[in-house]
């Protein structure tokens, strides 16, 4: 398995403020001088060697390329993996992947960037995914630098410039050209350099268990699959609909959900956002009435599709008001605004002090539901620890809010005597 490595001594890299920060050494594949293009798996026999290889190591780099432009399901083009001094690509039109199960399964450790969409594509493709994930993207949250990409992380952490050349190529094309291969393993061969400054930093400041732990909801199980039946929440305009007309719109996008995911086929090819909104709102009998109906093509109706449409109309019209799937209320139309406000500087200031984007710790969402006492992600792990208890506190009465001398918000025992607002004194 041919791949060219170089001694990669990052001694020093730059920190989020500028400052400098010791680094261990790692060996890093150079593929953007080798003189051969990466080593590209085609065949079982060598992606059952690189199982071998791979399922001892502690740590390996992945990395996907996929399309969604034509097709409900992500079409997997490539895998990526980088580990030592080696880099291998896999090419899953080639070659069926699933031996990379066993990989996944084991007890190593992926370091990916922007991890969600690559275990779920590789959790299809393979039937199981990596069981450990450290997604660089989320830790660099952690550690001040918002969400960047991994060509501006890996120029901030390890002061390397990646090519930005081959970004939109078309990677379901064969065969891939040479500098394609190249560029595609650009994206795995620093991410393991990436995770070793990174942890290093982590732990100096006391955040690798929250990184670690906001890395596991990457993995399989831990995001909620699409339900149907609720796809029409995401119809806009939907949330206007009352009446029958609310089960034709859930059942008609059910139907367009279903059917898209058994052909395919994008939602949109199979029926319009318009079309789904129309037919909601104006419940066709027939096959004339639908074909009349605002953004009904008749590319939609072929092949049965005016049927099947007709027939999750009248399931729409006869749908009982308990089988009615509503979108539910949006905590923030409930809670106090006043709370909600004063719970949002709380968590900024918070947020500030870690010097990390507010949106990581809580959404307003999240702080909303603290408010109403519905489940949020404030009520467990890291978040509880540094915000969710101080703010379930605060609205108990237990503690109050006051600003110091600088104008930062403070929390205070309470002396529990209250202050006339309407008072002139």
């Amino acid at each position: 398995m041919h791949s060219t490595a170089v001694l990669a001594a990052v001694t020093t890299v730059r920190g989020s403020h500028g400052a400098e920060h010791a680094a261990a050494l790692e060996y890093v594949p150079d593929v953007s001088t080798a003189d051969e293009t990466p080593d590209l798996i085609t065949d079982p026999d060598r992606l059952e060697a690189l199982c071998d290889e791979l399922v001892g190591e502690e740590f390996y780099a992945v990395d996907t390329e996929f399309h969604t432009e034509r097709t409900y399901w992500p079409q997997l083009a490539l895998i990526q993996f980088g580990w030592r001094d080696k880099v291998a690509l896999v090419d899953p039109l080639a070659v069926d992947p699933a031996p990379l199960g066993r990989l996944f399964a084991g007890p190593g450790t992926a370091v990916a960037h922007a991890a969600g969409q690559d275990v779920d594509i590789l959790h299809t493709a393979c039937g199981a995914a990596p069981s450990s994930v450290f997604d660089t993207q989320i830790a660099a949250g952690f550690l001040g630098m918002s969400t960047p990409s991994l060509a501006r992380l890996v120029d901030q952490v390890l002061g390397i410039s990646l090519p930005k050349t081959d970004q939109l190529s078309d990677w379901l094309h064969r065969p891939i050209p040479p500098s394609q291969l190249t560029y595609a393993a650009g994206d795995v061969v620093h991410l393991l350099a990436l995770r070793s400054t990174m942890v290093a930093e982590l732990e100096e400041r006391g955040r690798l268990t929250w990184a670690l732990e906001e890395c596991a909801l990457a993995l399989p199980g831990q995001r909620r699959d699409v339900v149907p039946e609720q796809a029409w929440w995401k119809v806009g305009d939907m949330r206007k609909l009352s009446g029958r007309s609310r089960g034709v719109a859930q059942e008609v996008a059910a139907w367009r959900e279903r059917k898209a995911a058994e052909v395919d086929r994008p939602r949109r090819s199979v029926l319009s956002d318009l079309a789904v909104l129309t037919i909601a709102q104006r419940p066709p009998r027939n096959r004339q009435e639908l074909e009349k109906l605002r953004g009904v093509d008749t590319r939609h109706l072929s092949q049965g599709g005016a049927s099947e449409i007709l027939e999750a109309v009248e399931r729409g019209r006869e749908l009982a008001s308990s089988d009615l799937r509503l979108p539910p209320d949006a905590p923030d139309s409930r809670a106090s605004q006043s709370a909600v406000a004063v719970c949002a500087g709380l968590v900024r200031q918070i947020a500030d002090e870690f010097q990390f984007d507010q949106g990581l710790l809580a959404t307003r969402l999240d702080i909303a539901q603290v408010v109403t006492g519905e489940p949020s992600r404030l009520d467990s792990g890291w978040r509880s620890d540094i915000a969710g208890g101080p703010i379930r506190r605060l609205l108990a009465g237990e503690v109050a809010a006051a600003f110091d001398s600088e104008g930062r918000l403070v929390l205070e025992e309470r002396s529990h005597v209250p202050v006339d607002t309407n008072s002139t004194c």
